[in-house]
């Protein structure tokens, strides 16, 4: 039965190069949206997009022609995608022992 907690991979939701750019580009303005606001679409990515996306963000960091402003909204984006892949893999991991630990009762 599954945990209902468990991320659904029929929702997956592709994560192109503009998910990165769209969100953390341009200076500062009233209108700006809360970094919860910004971030509230990452439970809504499977852990591939997740994945990848941290990944961009990670490259574009370490190159470090980003200025300031917008490296602080890619590191918080960052730490979101982390936290929900680590999510992830945390509920796999118990999916996968409540199937093992299933299969040795019977």
């Amino acid at each position: 039965m599954p945990d209902d907690n468990s991320p659904d991979v029929s929702s997956d939701v592709p994560a192109g190069d503009d998910a990165v750019t769209t969100e953390t580009t341009g200076a500062a303005s009233s209108s700006k949206k809360s970094g919860d606001d910004r971030n509230a679409d990452v439970a809504q990515l499977g852990y591939e997009d997740a994945r990848d996306e941290l990944a961009r963000i990670v490259a574009q960091l370490e190159a470090g022609s980003v200025p300031l402003e917008e490296s602080m909204r890619l590191w918080e984006r960052g730490e979101a995608l982390a936290a929900h892949c680590h999510k992830w893999l945390d509920d796999a991991q118990g999916r996968v022992e409540q199937l093992t630990g299933d299969k040795a009762d019977h």
